[in-house]
């Protein structure tokens, strides 16, 4: 009697963390968008759209949703440059919470849900904003609010993410938090740019090298 009543207690225990693990595992099968949780490390040298887009799969693969295929969202400019907005599939987008940060790609540039609150990285965590420390609110995008280059000669997108070095250019960041900048705009893609190119400029500002990734599939 009391080996079936030990019995009936293991499975209730097991059915009970069944029941309250699957739904959040469910969750992040889900998950489609993400916040870097740590940059590359060389601050706008990200080894180029292949290298941020690596980095993207493998902070995917450590976090359980490497089955599908990550990119980077990061514009190029030039005569083979690339839209932000062309590399990362059509929607929609979950954060690792299960919660829809845009339906498609005209939502994602018009209305979408990526703030403070929703703009988490893969492992499901916070992502430092204004007046955190330290404040890591600035994202690599390269890109204007619609999603596409930023035009003309000047240096958006530290050479095309692969310079990492004082005086060589320069990168546009756009705010998760949507706060932080008093001169300009504070959209999630597109805010203002980088005194530089190395680590160190990129945090002086309020960055760390962060980008936002988008599974394709």
């Amino acid at each position: 009697m009391a080996r079936a009543k030990s019995l009936r207690a293991i499975v209730f225990v097991l059915f009970f963390a069944i029941g309250v693990t699957a739904p959040a595992q469910a969750q992040q099968n889900n998950m489609s968008f993400f916040i870097t949780s740590v940059g590359v490390g060389k601050g706008g040298d990200l080894g180029g759209l292949e290298g941020a887009d690596r980095q993207c799969q493998g902070l995917a693969q450590a976090a359980g949703v490497g089955g599908k295929t990550w990119h980077a969202y990061l514009s190029t400019q030039g005569q083979a440059g690339v839209n932000a907005k062309e590399r990362i599939g059509s929607g929609p987008w979950f954060n690792a919470k299960g919660v829809q940060i845009a339906s498609n790609i005209a939502d994602l540039h018009n209305n979408n849900k990526i703030n403070k609150e929703t703009g988490l990285d893969e492992r499901g965590m916070a992502v430092n904003g204004r007046g955190d420390t330290p404040n890591q609110h600035d994202m690599l995008t390269g890109t204007q609010q619609d999603g596409t280059a930023v035009p003309g000669s000047d240096d958006a997108t530290c050479s095309n993410w692969t310079s990492g070095a004082d005086g060589q250019g320069s990168a546009v960041v756009g705010h998760h938090d949507l706060i932080g900048n008093t001169q300009g705009p504070n959209f999630w893609n597109y805010s203002h740019k980088t005194p530089g190119c190395s680590q160190a400029n990129l945090q002086r500002v309020g960055g760390g090298g962060l980008f936002y990734c988008f599974a394709v599939n």
